[in-house]
């Protein structure tokens, strides 16, 4: 993908925030959906906000383009108020869906220049930058193909193209590999990779841990409407859950060995979770020596995660249902 073909600068001053949000609130009766939440997003940043169902992260994105007003708190994106200027916001943004809501009885080309006549694209401008996009997102060879004939991965891939149609400084992506197999979420984590290089600004809600864990420079772990943590995934990773973890099979008897054995050791934890029953330990080096100590042979051998974070948290796995 060249850089001409997906610029997406944002003409906002250099260094201020693309996103700027200070004790943002949202209130749907006596529910509080979002509670003062702060967080900035800067020019060129790949953003994580993730939490499990109910955690306020869909509102506050939803808040951000103006589909939904606030009950409190400040909001800017571009400098620019969602309360009061939401059309100027949309003209500078794109939205990966969750759902693809594509035209299924359309043929691709057909569909993508129907969009770009719809978010203003010059008449001059709409096949070149249709095909250019379709290139990069190796859908060139099916730009007459109808929509229902393609793949859920080509798919995915084309909602991305109809997002960036307008070369928007900000990307929203709601989720955007759920439901792919391996090898097209790795090509979507290198288009992704390649937005940020020549300049997007990216907002990414997953439920992947793995695909935050390497796409974002920095993260928000929400939870019940609240911010619970902020950081670099690896610091997270440092600062919340550090070390090696043991993963066993989910045994009773076993169960309360680990319990017993990490408890006698302020050292190392124990955890449960869908992979089985864990102990976390310092390093790999005195996870292995404290396994052969307690003559104990686990499953795996693996280093902390930002899912381990997540859980500890939340207190909750981030299911696919998230």
């Amino acid at each position: 993908m060249k850089a001409t073909e997906m610029n997406s600068l944002s003409n906002d001053a250099s260094g201020s925030p693309v996103v700027e949000a200070k004790d943002l609130r949202k209130n749907f009766g006596s529910v509080q959906a979002v509670r003062g939440a702060s967080f900035s997003i800067a020019r060129g940043e790949c953003f994580g906000l993730l939490g499990p169902n109910g955690a306020g992260k869909s509102t506050a994105i939803r808040i951000l383009y103006g589909a939904t007003s606030r009950s409190g708190g400040s909001l800017t994106v571009f400098g620019l108020d969602p309360a009061r200027e939401a059309r100027e916001i949309k003209k500078r943004l794109g939205v990966v869906t969750q759902e693809n809501a594509l035209d299924e009885d359309m043929g691709v080309r057909a569909n993508m220049m129907m969009y770009a006549r719809c978010v203003g694209l010059p008449r001059a401008d709409r096949g070149k930058r249709v095909d250019e996009l379709l290139g990069a997102m190796s859908l060139d060879h099916r730009s007459n193909a109808r929509i229902r004939d393609l793949s859920g991965g080509m798919q995915r891939r084309l909602v991305f193209v109809r997002a960036l149609l307008r070369q928007p400084g900000l990307l929203v992506l709601d989720e955007p590999t759920t439901g792919l197999d391996p090898a097209v979420r790795l090509h979507m984590w290198e288009r992704v990779r390649e937005l940020k290089d020549t300049g997007t600004t990216i907002l990414l809600t997953t439920h992947y841990m793995d695909e935050a864990e390497r796409l974002c420079d920095r993260l928000v772990i929400m939870n019940e409407g609240e911010i619970k943590a902020e950081g670099a995934p690896r610091e997270m990773i440092e600062r919340y859950c550090p070390g090696t973890v043991a993963v066993f099979p989910k045994e009773a008897g076993l169960r309360e060995r680990l319990v017993t054995a990490a408890a006698e050791n302020p050292d190392f934890s124990w955890f449960e979770d869908r992979a089985g029953i864990n102990v976390r330990g310092p390093g790999l080096a005195a996870v292995e020596s404290f396994l052969g100590h307690h003559g104990m042979i686990p499953r795996i051998l693996r280093p902390s995660t930002l899912e381990d974070v997540f859980l500890e948290i939340t207190g909750r796995e981030l299911g696919g249902d998230a």
